[in-house]
């Protein structure tokens, strides 16, 4: 199975920490969030990853090469200074996919997540499978509810998009490579019943602002 790893955003809310690199080169304990992320992808049976580029992309290049440092095969899809946003960004390196289902993870979350079991996963063409966390405090609301395996868009207890999934190459049949956000065309394919999910109750931080991310450095660095 492959894998696609986003790390085209810009990061305001990370600045002036992001003013010469993207948000996925940010360190946690000296290692870059992205480098977290080859490495639990290869330990998972990886080998080839799609990073998509975007900000400051010659910086993701210079670290992750041909991603032989991790013995991984790394492309890379180029998008436009502003990014395609999320499913745009998706689209756009589906060519890199191929046509079997693909694993896709933010590259500004930290997590503990074993991606073995998305490879197991057996994915309907035209499905999607999402990874659900308990709602942290950035979004007490959450953003999709889970009721026997199937995700819909709301429900009595919502949960939050981790931002790992699998997604089987049909989910965007039909659809061009253009600025498209991603939870609309999930709300669609979930009123289909196209969207599968589970809960996951380890550990996950979406490294959005710079607190978050010296909370997380420092918790880090106690575990040493």
């Amino acid at each position: 199975m492959k894998a696609m790893i986003l790390a085209a955003g810009r990061g305001k809310r990370m600045m002036p920490l992001t003013a010469e690199q993207p948000k996925p080169m940010l360190k946690v304990n000296d290692r870059p969030l992205l480098d977290y992320h080859l490495s639990c992808l290869k330990a998972a049976g990886v080998t080839d990853v799609v990073i998509n580029l975007a900000w400051c992309g010659d910086v993701i290049r210079a670290f992750c090469q041909q991603g032989q440092k991790w013995g991984l095969d790394i492309q890379y899809s180029p998008e436009p200074p502003e990014g395609l946003e999320t499913a745009g960004g998706i689209i756009q390196a589906l060519p890199l996919l191929g046509e079997e289902p693909f694993i896709v993870i933010n590259g500004d979350v930290f997590t503990d997540y074993d991606a073995h079991s998305l490879i197991q996963l057996q994915i309907d063409p035209g499905h999607a499978h999402l990874v659900l966390i308990e709602n942290p405090e950035h979004n007490p609301s959450g953003d999709f509810s889970l009721s026997h395996g199937m995700v819909k868009s709301e429900g009595e207890v919502c949960h939050t998009f981790a931002g790992i999934a699998v997604y089987h190459p049909t989910f965007f049949t039909g659809l061009s490579a253009e600025f498209r956000p991603l939870a609309p065309l999930l709300r669609e394919k979930m009123a289909h019943n196209q969207v599968t999910g589970e809960l996951y109750l380890g550990q996950w931080v979406d490294v959005g602002t710079p607190e978050r991310l010296a909370q997380l450095d420092a918790s880090q660095r106690t575990l040493l």
